[in-house]
């Protein structure tokens, strides 16, 4: 499983000494409504009535059939046709959490907006899961799909099931599954009590099976599933308060690597964002034995921080897989969710001779997002149909080709090469994506076919959810 890649265009602004212009003003409100809006133009499967991008359709209709399962629906994570599960259920477990920590932020529709958008990937995981000791994690073939620019309603290419079960196991993935499906269990408990227990019932059984067959199914090499596993447990622990869930993560932290203490984010790396769920409990309970995990959690934090006298995270052209992990490592990482933590117990963040409270984490979110959109060199906003200036030629297949209304005859797989190669901006507007972004020089070229900087994605897109809605409530100066 390879998905798309991006550049790291949000490791920059930190350390560059570009000021956000302090007479500029964002509407967060906007940005929030067109950040939840875009994922319902990744929707695969059959759309319903209320589907607001109009120039999408239904698409994967007999997804499964192959293996014999109904697995229509969930989401397309980028710009090509493929779904892949383990990036999947990231995108719904920081969809969840930005419910959780920020959903009483939210106006009442766009709450609304997104407990559909979790509930569009849940009931995809929930199909995922439905015979024991397997769990399906991939639709389509990636080397068939990404030859081909198609739209996905017209999709001609192999629709494969791939599967993990107790004979080749896949520990990380099924791990964030356990995670998605019991976060996602936390934001539907005031909305949907029978949903809400459902999932966390699930999220158990799930966990239960990545523990007990153990092995990575990712295909970087040397990789250990084990931080895949204690973000399971560490939110079945906040979704039960279950205590054996605590004593897991106590007891299996050191031999699943805890302490490796890696400060990256991203949907096959949660050590940074284990480190800081695992602190609130740390913090609110004075759990000792998780005390590691604060002292992590603040090491990273200070590696954001440019006056604290840690290493910083610094810009770079990263390459291959990683590049996506550099995009997460600073606006994906949950920096208010950790601020509201030490907020809600008068702690701050001790970076040597500095000393780091709520509030200064709390403005350096904000500079990544007003660089997100618009506070930059280019002066353009990097979140598709936010501002006047944004991108125009996205990486993305249904959002350059023409609409089944305007073209309603197929496609066929290399048909789409014209439209893909035109310079012309796309005719669909994929309102809400938040692009790959600008290279190490801060520029963007706009061009469709440098996918590491025009291709959105669902990973990206989610944890922006959170941190936009704090900062309607929290605008912040």
């Amino acid at each position: 499983m390879k998905p798309s890649i991006f550049l790291p265009f949000l490791v920059l602004l930190l350390f560059v000494g570009f000021p956000s212009s302090k007479s500029s003003s964002h509407d967060y409100g906007e940005a929030l409504s067109k950040c939840l809006l875009f994922f319902e133009g990744q929707r695969s499967g059959r759309l319903p009535p209320n589907q607001r991008l109009r120039w999408r359709g239904d698409s994967g209709l007999a997804d499964g059939w192959m293996g014999g399962v109904d697995l229509e629906g969930g989401y397309y994570d980028a710009g090509d046709n493929i779904k892949f599960g383990f990036p999947m259920a990231f995108t719904t477990t920081m969809l969840a959490w930005s419910v959780i920590e920020f959903g009483d932020s939210m106006p009442s529709d766009e709450l609304s907006n997104a407990l559909v958008a979790i509930r569009w990937a849940t009931d995809y995981l929930l199909k995922t899961i439905s015979q024991v000791d397997r769990i399906f994690v991939q639709v389509g073939e990636p080397l068939h799909d990404h030859n081909c620019w198609e739209r996905p309603e017209d999709m001609d290419t192999p629709r494969t099931v791939y599967a993990v079960d107790r004979d080749n196991p896949g520990s990380d993935i099924a791990g964030e599954t356990a995670a998605a499906l019991a976060a996602s269990s936390m934001a539907f408990r005031s909305h949907d009590h029978g949903y809400s227990q459902m999932l966390l019932e699930n999220a158990i059984r799930v966990f239960e099976f990545a523990d007990t067959y153990k092995g990575a199914y990712s295909d970087n090499a040397g990789v250990r599933p084990g931080d895949e596993l204690l973000w399971g447990a560490a939110w079945l622990r906040r979704a039960s308060e279950d205590d054996s869930y605590l004593n897991y993560i106590t007891n299996n932290g050191k031999t699943l690597g805890a302490e490796d203490n890696i400060n990256e984010f991203g949907w096959d790396n949660k050590h940074a964002g284990l480190n800081v769920l695992v602190s609130k409990e740390f913090l609110d309970g004075k759990v000792y034995s998780l005390q590691s995990y604060k002292e992590s959690a603040d090491s990273f934090m200070c590696t954001l921080i440019p006056e604290s006298s840690s290493s910083h995270i610094q810009r770079a052209h990263l390459q291959a897989r990683r590049e996506q992990h550099a995009a997460c490592d600073l606006h994906c990482i949950p920096t208010p969710h950790y601020a509201n933590y030490l907020s809600r117990t008068s702690q701050t963040v001790n970076c040597g001779s500095v000393s780091v409270g709520p509030t200064s984490l709390q403005l350096q979110a904000k500079k990544q997002v007003d660089y997100i959109l618009g506070d930059n060199p280019m002066r353009m906003s990097y979140m598709v149909g936010y501002g006047s200036k944004y991108p125009q030629r996205i990486h993305h297949r249904g959002s350059s080709l023409p609409s089944k209304a305007d073209h309603p005859q197929p496609i066929a797989c290399k048909e789409g090469s014209i439209y893909f190669n035109s310079t012309g901006p796309n005719p669909n507007i994929l309102v809400g994506a938040l692009v790959g972004g600008p290279g190490e020089d801060d520029i963007y070229d706009d061009d469709r076919a440098d996918f590491r900087k025009s291709e959105p994605t669902t990973y990206i897109n989610a944890p922006l959810v959170g941190i936009l809605a704090y900062f309607v409530a929290n605008p912040l100066s």
